[in-house]
């Protein structure tokens, strides 16, 4: 059993006064206040989301929008675990259509009072979300550990949490908690977080696309298809045969910035539920701050910009995709999509990567592309009764969609 001092210590000088055996974390507000060496050490080279200059420029773009608080937690005065939280207030009228369709056919009395509540609270805060995690990105990228076995990692991540609750500008004020993601493997492996406390659910997978061995162009990469998707691959492609595709560099990124937002902003707000926003500028001051591990392609019809994709290229072997954007007057006629997916794994082979993340939504069209599902699984913990009433169609939305896995691949 993990145990915790009565209170947060964020001075180092009081690590010596904890008995042996005993944790202790020091709270904290902003990246700069952090001991970057001792994070490091906890994180060593294998997170690229955890790096403090990547979780800085979300802090910078995002902020006072969102609010952010960093833990580090020290097992006799050594740093063991560390994880961070992204904090969001809510209105009434961002749950839209979601809440809508829940509630018209609802009989419940409770219900239509919720609802009738919320009709009446359009732009007022109805939901401070406590999120462990990163709500830019999917994946395991919400906390590190060592010196720990994985139970006392989510026994410390409970607690943790608790503390979080407990912050004096906070107190009372957090509506629910989410904790995302982890991968089926992880919770296979290990025992996750306490089911009294927390309600584990499925949400949609990412989609992986695992480059096969000695693959080494997009043209040998589509030759693995059956007939039936090399000539699915070849109608995408001739749509597009007008598009110019190419690499963005940092001077481009900038020459382009309104037009990359604007894109980005299209699929935003095509989205059922709009979770999170990105700041102004966004892709711009990433490719400033990674250069050479942050990509954007451009697809120009006429030398105008009317699609782009970004993801990034953490030095794992592995090409993230990030955000994307395209016109959604043009996307059927030049199959915008489907090129963006393409493009991801034509990046991936041009770096000498061997696994493309293609991240959540839409898994049957990028199975025709060779993805398969990677399962994820997050946790909520709801805590007033507003919360759990508006939870309700958020977790129903976050679930799992059914549809048809693909396999383009030819069979053996």
């Amino acid at each position: 059993m993990i145990n915790f001092c009565e209170k947060i210590r964020a001075k180092h000088k009081t690590l010596c006064s904890v008995p042996d055996g005993k944790l202790v974390f020091g709270l904290y507000k902003n990246t700069h206040e952090i001991n970057a060496e001792e994070w490091n050490s906890v994180i060593g080279g294998q997170h690229f989301f955890l790096q403090l200059n990547y979780l800085s420029l979300v802090e910078k773009l995002h902020s006072p929008a969102i609010y952010f608080r960093y833990i580090i937690v020290y097992k006799n005065k050594v740093p063991v675990f560390v994880t961070y939280f992204q904090i969001n207030d809510f209105t009434a009228d961002v749950f839209g259509d979601l809440l809508d369709s829940q509630f018209a056919s609802v009989q419940s009395k409770r219900k239509r009072l919720f609802a009738h509540y919320l009709d009446h609270q359009k732009t007022n805060v109805v939901m401070r979300l406590l999120t462990c995690g990163n709500n830019f990105i999917s994946g395991e990228n919400g906390m590190a550990f060592k010196d720990l076995t994985a139970a006392e990692a989510f026994d410390v991540l409970e607690k943790v949490v608790d503390v979080i609750g407990r912050e004096e500008k906070l107190r009372g004020k957090i509506s629910a908690t989410l904790i995302k993601d982890f991968y089926s493997t992880t919770l296979t492996k290990h025992k996750g977080l306490d089911e009294e406390k927390f309600t584990s659910f499925s949400v949609e997978p990412n989609m992986i696309v695992d480059i096969p061995e000695g693959i080494k162009s997009l043209n040998e990469y589509i030759a693995l298809f059956s007939k039936k998707y090399r000539n699915r691959a070849k109608g995408i492609f001739k749509a597009a045969a007008t598009i110019v595709r190419k690499e963005l560099s940092e001077q481009e990124v900038e020459q382009y910035d309104k037009e990359i937002y604007q894109l980005y902003e299209q699929v935003y707000e095509h989205a059922k539920f709009k979770l999170v926003k990105l700041g102004a500028r966004y892709f711009t001051e990433t490719k400033k701050t990674f250069s050479q591990q942050f990509s954007v392609h451009g697809f120009f019809l006429n030398n105008k910009l009317i699609a782009f994709d970004s993801g990034f290229l953490p030095g794992n072997n592995t090409v993230e995709a990030h955000f994307i954007g395209f016109d959604y007057k043009l996307n059927k006629d030049f199959e915008l999509y489907q090129n963006i997916l393409y493009s991801y794994i034509d990046c991936a082979l041009q770096n000498n990567c061997k696994h493309i993340n293609l991240g959540r939504t839409a898994s049957e069209i990028k199975s025709t592309v060779g993805a398969k599902a990677q399962d994820l699984t997050c946790y909520v913990r709801p805590q007033n009764t507003v919360s759990k009433m508006a939870l309700s169609p958020l977790v129903s939305f976050l679930q799992p969609t059914e549809w048809v896995p693909r396999n383009p691949f030819k069979e053996d």
